[in-house]
Parts: C-alpha cells; sequence; structure tokens
C-alpha cells in the first residue's frame, strides 16, 4: 500500500494533467455536440419556415384563385334577373315548371364560373323556393332545412360578406365534411335582401389545395374566426375548436413574426399563421418539431461518432502526457534520491526542453555548491591557520634576546632607572602577550601594549622617533582584536625612517558611528602603494614582533568580521605612510 501511494505520488503531475484534460475534452465535445444540434436545428428551422413560406404564398395563390371563381358565380347569380324572378316572385305550380327550366339554363352557364373545382350551387329565396346545380347537396335536404340552418342564419346577419362554413352532418361519415361559401342576394339600393346562395365544395376536395404540400410533421389547417378548423390534412383536427391558435395568431401579428416556436397539444411547433382577409379565414401551418428534424439530423450517429473521437482523443492524450512526465517524474526520483552527502553526483540531462533545463540547473547548483564548499574550506583553514599562527607566535625570540642584552647593557652602564623601566615595559609586554589567552582585548591595552613595545624600541635605538597617541576616551573599552597596531607601529620603527633621521608616529583611535577607526601614520620614507589603497603584496617574509606580519592583520580582521572591514594604507615617497583599521565596536 505504501509503494502505491509512493507510485502515486511521484505520478500525480501525470494524473492530474491527464484527469483535467479528459475534463477539457469531453466538455468541450459536448458543448460542440450541442452547439452543433442547435445550429443546425436552427439552420433547418430558417430554411423549411423559409420554404413553408413560399408554400404558404402558393396555397394562398390557390385558395385565391377559387375564391375569386366564386365571387364572379356569386356576382352572376346577384346580377341575374331570371334568378331575381325567381327567387322574389310568387309562382303556381304551372308557372314555377317554365321558372325551373329557364333558371336551369342560367345556372348551367354560371357554373362554368366554378366548375373546375366540383362545386355544388344552391340559390334560395325569402319565398320558400329554391334551385341547385347539379343537385341538392346531402347538408340541406329540404327547404325547411336549410331555412332554419345555421349557415343561413349566419348569412342572414351578415348579408355583405361571402362567409365559408364547415358542414358536418352528425348523423354522416367524415367523407360527407363539406365547406360552404355562402352569401346573401342584397338589391344594391335598396339593400333588400331576397335570398341566400351557397357554394358547396367536399373537403376532401377542398383539401387538395394544400394537401400535395404537407408531409409527415408539415400539417395545415384552415380556421375560421372562432378558432374552429373547417379544413386540414390531419382529419382528427376538423371541427376542433382550438383557441390557443388564435392567440398564436395575435401574438404573430403583434410582434410582427412570420413564426414562432409554441405547444400545440403537448408538442413542440413551429407555428405560422397568415390570414386571409378575402375568406375572412386563417391559413395555419403546423411544423412538428421532432418528426419534421428528428431524419434530417442523426443525433444518434453524431453521439456515436463523437464519443469515438473523445476516445481517441483519451489516448493520443494518454501517451503523450506520459511521455511528458516521465522525463520530469524521473527528474524528481534523481533529486529525491540524491544523497544528502553526495554534492558530486549529477544527474543526466535528458527528457524534454523543460526537464533538460531544470537538470542543468540542478547541476550547476551542486557546481556552485562546490564551489561555496572549497571556500568555505579554505577560509576555515586560514582562520585556523592564522590563528595558530596568533598562539604559536606571540613573541619574536630574537626580539627578547636583544630586549634583555640592553637590559643588561644599562645595568652594567649604572642606569639602573632606565634599566628597571625597560624591565617593567618587557613584563607589561608579555603579560598582554604571552599571559592574556583572550582572542580579544580592550583598546586600553592595545594601546598600553604599544606604548610597551614603543618604549622598549626608544631605549634601545634612542629618542629620535616620537610616538603620540590620540585616543577618544570613548574608545577605551572597546573590544579589538589582540595585536593589531603593533606590527604597523613595528613597521615604521624599522622601515619607516631608513632615509630620515627622524620624525614622528601618531596613534589616533576614534568612532564612527558603529565603526571603530585606528589610524598609525608617520611622516617618514613613504612607499609605493596600488591604487586601490590595499596592502602591498610583498615574497619578502621578515619576521617581526608577532610573527603575523602586516598583512595577516587585515586577513585577520576579514576573517572574523567580514569584507566590509579590514586594512587600508596610503603613503607618498618622501612624506610618509598612514595606516586605516576599520573594525565593528564591541564593548566589554
Amino acid at each position: 500500500m505504501r509503494i502505491k501511494t509512493e507510485q502515486f505520488r511521484r505520478n500525480s503531475l501525470f494524473s492530474k494533467m491527464f484527469l483535467i484534460t479528459v475534463i477539457i475534452i469531453i466538455t468541450i465535445s459536448i458543448l460542440i455536440t450541442w452547439t452543433t444540434f442547435r445550429m443546425s436545428e436552427k439552420f433547418f428551422i430558417d430554411r423549411f419556415t423559409f420554404n413553408n413560406s413560399k408554400v404558404m404564398e402558393q396555397i394562398k395563390e390557390g385558395l385565391g384563385t377559387f375564391q375569386y371563381s366564386i365571387v364572379i358565380a356569386s356576382n352572376n347569380l346577384m346580377n341575374n334577373g331570371t334568378i331575381k324572378s325567381f327567387l322574389t316572385g310568387t309562382h303556381s305550380n304551372r308557372m314555377l315548371g317554365n321558372y325551373y327550366y329557364n333558371v336551369k339554363k342560367q345556372m348551367d352557364t354560371i357554373k362554368t364560373s366554378v366548375e373546375a373545382y366540383d362545386v355544388e350551387i344552391l340559390v334560395y329565396g325569402l319565398n320558400g323556393v329554391s334551385f341547385a346545380v347539379p343537385e341538392r347537396p346531402s347538408w340541406a335536404k329540404s327547404d325547411k332545412v336549410l331555412q332554419n340552418h345555421f349557415i343561413t342564419t349566419n348569412t342572414l346577419k351578415h348579408p355583405k360578406k361571402l362567409l365559408f362554413h364547415l358542414e358536418q352532418p352528425k348523423d354522416q361519415t367524415q367523407g360527407d365534411r363539406a365547406i360552404v361559401a355562402s352569401k346573401a342576394f342584397m338589391e344594391p339600393t335598396s339593400k333588400y335582401i331576397y335570398g341566400t346562395m351557397y357554394f358547396t365544395i367536399q373537403e376532401k376536395d377542398f383539401r387538395k389545395f394544400y394537401n400535395s404540400y404537407t408531409s409527415l410533421g408539415n400539417d395545415v389547417l384552415v380556421m375560421d374566426q372562432s378558432g374552429t378548423i373547417l379544413s386540414s390534412n390531419r382529419t382528427d383536427l376538423i371541427g376542433n375548436k382550438e383557441a390557443v391558435l388564435l392567440n398564436y395568431a395575435a401574438q404573430l401579428e403583434e410582434q410582427q413574426k412570420n413564426y414562432m416556436d409554441a405547444d400545440f397539444q403537448g408538442t413542440d411547433h413551429i407555428i405560422m399563421i397568415e390570414y386571409l382577409p378575402t375568406f375572412d379565414l386563417y391559413l395555419v401551418n403546423l411544423i412538428d418539431k421532432k418528426a419534421a428534424f428528428e431524419n434530417i439530423i442523426d443525433k444518434k450517429s453524431i453521439v456515436l461518432i463523437c464519443i469515438l473521437f473523445i476516445f481517441l482523443a483519451i489516448i493520443i492524450v494518454f501517451f503523450a502526457s506520459r511521455k511528458v512526465t516521465n522525463s520530469l517524474s524521473n527528474l524528481v526520483k534523481q533529486i529525491e534520491n540524491t544523497p544528502k552527502n553526495e554534492f558530486d553526483r549529477y544527474i543526466p540531462v535528458i527528457g524534454t526542453y523543460e526537464t533538460r533545463q531544470i537538470g542543468q540547473a540542478f547541476n550547476s547548483m551542486l557546481d556552485e555548491l562546490h564551489e561555496y564548499v572549497d571556500k568555505l574550506v579554505l577560509i576555515q583553514k586560514q582562520k585556523r591557520n592564522a590563528e595558530l599562527a596568533a598562539l604559536q607566535q606571540q613573541i619574536n625570540p630574537h626580539f627578547l634576546y636583544n630586549t634583555l642584552t640592553s637590559i643588561k647593557f644599562m645595568v652594567q652602564q649604572g642606569g639602573k632607572e632606565e634599566a628597571a623601566e625597560m624591565v617593567n615595559a618587557l613584563i607589561s609586554l608579555l603579560q598582554n602577550t604571552i599571559g592574556n589567552i583572550s582572542e580579544t582585548i580592550t583598546v586600553k591595552q592595545e594601546i598600553d601594549n604599544v606604548k610597551s613595545y614603543a618604549l622598549i624600541n626608544q631605549k634601545r635605538y634612542g629618542e629620535r622617533i616620537k610616538v603620540n597617541y590620540f585616543v577618544e576616551p570613548e574608545c577605551n573599552e572597546i573590544q579589538i582584536p589582540k595585536l593589531i597596531l603593533q606590527p604597523f607601529i613595528e613597521n615604521s620603527f624599522f622601515h619607516g625612517f631608513n632615509k630620515k633621521s627622524g620624525g614622528t608616529i601618531n596613534v589616533l583611535v576614534w568612532k564612527e558611528r558603529e565603526t571603530l577607526v585606528c589610524e598609525v601614520m608617520d611622516n617618514g620614507d613613504g612607499m609605493e602603494v596600488s591604487p586601490d589603497n590595499k596592502l602591498p603584496k610583498t615574497k619578502r617574509k621578515r619576521e617581526k614582533f608577532s610573527g603575523i606580519g602586516v598583512r595577516n592583520v587585515d586577513e585577520r580582521i576579514r576573517l572574523i568580521y567580514g569584507d566590509g572591514y579590514g586594512v587600508s594604507i596610503s603613503s607618498k615617497i618622501g612624506e610618509g605612510t598612514k595606516v586605516r583599521i576599520s573594525i565593528p565596536m564591541e564593548k566589554n
């Protein structure tokens, strides 16, 4: 279990990349598929509705031609004197036979206007007579039935209009459904109504005007102002009163749209409705979206193809992600397995560009680490050597021998006081160098050291070199490394006045903010120094009092306090030399 957890942790980048990529692929595929369905559906709807608009125009044109034929026939009937006399006069049985003959001749002539549509014509007068060509329609078997029929009643209420009605006898089969156009006979001047005319066409024949334009899910309806469906290729809707379609018609007219998506009888439809003013009817086109478009867009095939593409994309992503992340996982494994103490173990620079860059950076880091460790080891070694030299060579035996010889000579010459003074100075010097094992001493102790050293040299070589001390009282208790002033005093005594017969050495100590500044200045011979005022490099290894030398003072200060501190020297030949020492202040 632990091994599996470790493997998963090492391959977590691959797992995350693969999972995120799979989610993105699936999400994008779903969005693209859904968008394709929506755009395809919208495209087909637009094309379908555009084509159906053209179809609606053709249907309207056909209906208009039919309606024009009815109008021509109705005008001929209205203007025929024989028919008017037949419908308005009082006729005996003998005269009635002659009228039937004359009326038949007129009706046969007038019927030619609508002969192409297999229309039956019936005229009925308020005097109770009627005549039909070619035969009396089934929906008005007798004059009494015709007189009380709702078509007659409705026609007389609107005598100026050509009205269309659906006649569907309750005791007849659906095949006897008929569309009846009716209009009143009315005098143009007196507005006197003397009868009604009826133009009957079977609903199945009326359906021929649009039936060829219908298909599965694409239906046509003819609806009157009450919402009653007079004709449709869907016979189950004929005679139904669909108030919802009237509401849709009002919405389309208000929004000035050609079509709308709406629900009809629980199914999503595209609905197109046009008002036919000459008929006073609505022409309705119902497009069942599911039935009309399911065969146009093969959603199942598209989904299967999309799933196949997703599967192929996942396989490609799996191997590509594996290849990309393997090199990185191996790199992480190699870095993790690098032992803490084996900094010389480099990792191979292989794999992708990114992993190669990381490998190069890691190896470069090891190189820098090696350099740092080597430098640190060298610094520690130098520091230990300097400390060892400071401990082992705190006093020069030759100096001690010469000093004791000078004391002996003074005693022999009777200079007991000078000899005693020189002995006391040597004792003080030995106490501060040999007796004091501390790495640091106070400024006061270092100045006392310098004074003892200068006194011994002045007793030995005379008073030709004067030494002056200028120390700020606040600096007396500040801690400094042991023997940092004495080498420069010694250097001035033995090398600063080789050409001049004498001179002065000034020792100055003061504070500059948080830095302690010590200067040793002489007005002796001077020397050449580098432009950066650093200590001159020399191969001469002259032993001095401490055995450390002038350069060792600078190295000790830098080792202890850092490169920001140390010794700088300035000098001019014939004018003298100035040594400046800077260290951070540190009090007891």
